[in-house]
């Protein structure tokens, strides 16, 4: 059978690559993408787990780029629920046409780059795909983290991955096991646990968390912010987060104990992870005694919230801050219920399933109906390496990305021509879409240029777009610099390091220089006429 051929293939079908495929599109190429879920989403097509809900403000979570959807598309609360954003990702697929340019339940096992016409070819769903141009909108956290606990299939009752729920479930009554606490575990406990017949949060670490500050946005409100949106978006742009909210310039050591537990209070009430790492003080990731003072913060509050000695003393952490900031609608409250409690199991792990239920390394047994699975993703170098991508000579993504994973911007990788990654590995840790909009305005402008050269040369019908080896190297030098002096990187079991995969060794897979940085730094690349990739007809 002849392969399917298109100028660009994008693989995908979340934030990312649905501005991909539109902005591709503006150029007059011939676009296909496709996506191994059943429909648009991503990241939020797979995660129909309970309480699934974004903790970046609802005014942010969206794209920019359509003015005048976004003075008119409702939202009407501070956050959106899951399926809320998988609406509005079908409502934008729609209102542009887009969906005639997609594929669904297409799998990509392997791409391969073919050095003699500088194209791709894709294998997904046993058929081929030929594009000039591959782009990859993969996600961050599309690759689940399964546990290997033994005994998986021995076990009768039901068992789940947050990130790969059924559509119908039903816990009335239950016993319910959840392994993990991160922010997938957290959403989740503070959705079923009045519903359950009981709950046990298996934890490894105790989790800081933080009051999301969930609320109605009023008209009024939504008036406002389509009256001040240009501002609100100058501010996003002018932040390490890519949030609305004015980040300071002042330590938490800058300040006396007053002044400084006043301005952790007024965030608490406020609600938002980011809000509460990133808009209290400046240096809650980089400077440890800080970090310490937010720690004390939350510790007095988890003292005041949860009622029952023993279990408070195993929900308030004793390390620093630095795993990923989530934040709630009422987690450490659940635990005040007579049907939830909390084990520890860092020193007492789970050492298997068994038919009822599971049992811990000192042989105590917890007889479970449900057992669900909140251990996150193998974040973004994971989903690539599920794919046996091949590049020149040979050589294939895994022996690149041996010592670790490595790019320049996060968008390109040397002997990988002519494929784009739209926030791949060592790409900016932020709110995310405000991020993929500029990583796809960059990639747009990279294929913009060498389309340009192409139709300029006449018969001209190879062209190179890649980034150049040095460069990758410089940009992987900067990402480790950063995050050697982030606190993130302290931790042993976070995705930011990819510590939180049992075996995977840790590296540095972020920017931490921040969104504004990375813009200028896209910009000034941009201005230098593309500096670090090679666009050449080769």
């Amino acid at each position: 059978m002849a392969a399917e051929s298109y100028d660009a293939l994008i693989v995908g079908a979340g934030f990312g690559g649905i501005y991909q495929l539109y902005s591709l599109l503006k150029l007059g190429l011939n676009v296909r993408l496709i996506d191994r879920c059943v429909d648009v989403g991503g990241v939020w097509q797979w995660n129909r787990y309970p309480g699934a809900m974004s903790d970046t403000h609802s005014t942010v979570y969206r794209y920019s780029w359509d003015k005048e959807d976004l003075m008119t598309y409702p939202f009407t609360d501070n956050y959106l629920y899951r399926d809320e954003i998988v609406a509005y990702l079908s409502h934008i697929v729609e209102r542009h046409n887009l969906r005639k340019q997609m594929e669904f339940n297409l799998e990509v096992t392997s791409a391969e780059f073919n050095e003699g016409d500088g194209t791709w070819t894709v294998y997904a769903g046993g058929k081929s795909i030929k594009a000039r141009y591959l782009i990859t909108a993969l996600g961050h956290f599309t690759q689940v983290n399964w546990p290997s606990i033994p005994g998986q299939d021995a076990y009768k009752g039901e068992l789940y991955h947050t990130a790969r729920f059924p559509e119908h479930y039903d816990f009335k009554g239950k016993r319910v096991g959840v392994v993990g606490n991160g922010s997938t575990g957290v959403q989740v406990i503070v959705d079923i646990a009045q519903d359950v017949g009981s709950l046990i949060s298996f934890q490894r670490t105790p989790q800081y968390s933080v009051p999301a500050g969930r609320r109605p946005v009023t008209a009024e409100e939504r008036a406002m912010i389509n009256r001040e949106w240009d501002e609100i978006w100058k501010q996003v742009q002018s932040t390490t987060t890519a949030c609305e909210f004015v980040e300071p310039k002042i330590s938490a050591m800058g300040v006396s104990t007053e002044e400084r537990d006043r301005i952790y209070q007024e965030a608490w009430d406020l609600g938002n992870n980011l809000r509460f790492l990133r808009g209290t003080f400046n240096d809650l990731v980089s400077n440890r005694a800080s970090n310490i003072t937010a720690c004390e913060f939350i510790r007095k509050k988890i003292a005041e919230t949860v009622k029952d000695p023993v279990k408070r003393e195993k929900l308030t952490p004793t390390d620093i801050w630095n795993r990923r900031p989530i934040c709630d609608a009422g987690y450490f409250e659940q635990f005040n219920r007579d049907n939830v409690d909390v084990v520890m199991v860092k020193d007492n792990p789970i050492v298997k399933l068994t038919q009822t239920g599971l049992e811990l390394a000192d042989g105590t047994r917890y007889d479970l109906d449900v057992i669900i699975f909140a251990t996150g993703f193998d974040a973004i170098d994971g989903s690539y390496r599920q794919i046996k991508f091949t590049g020149r000579n040979g050589i294939t993504l895994d022996q690149h990305w041996k010592d670790g994973p490595t790019s320049y911007f996060g968008v390109g990788v040397s002997d990988f021509p002519n494929l784009f990654m739209v926030s791949g590995p060592q790409s900016i840790i932020s709110n995310i879409p405000p991020a993929l909009e500029s990583y796809v305005e960059f990639i747009t402008g990279l294929i913009a240029t060498a389309e340009k050269r192409r139709n300029q040369g006449g018969d001209i019908k190879k062209i190179i777009v890649e980034a150049e080896s040095q460069a990758e190297r410089d940009w992987n030098e900067l990402c480790v610099r950063l995050g050697k002096g982030s606190l993130y990187m302290t931790s042993k079991s976070s995705f930011i390091s990819g510590t939180n995969v049992e075996g995977k060794k840790g590296s540095t897979i972020f920017f931490m220089g921040g969104y504004k940085s990375l813009r200028e730094r896209l910009s000034t690349c941009i201005q230098e006429d593309y500096k670090g990739f090679r666009i050449a007809e080769d």
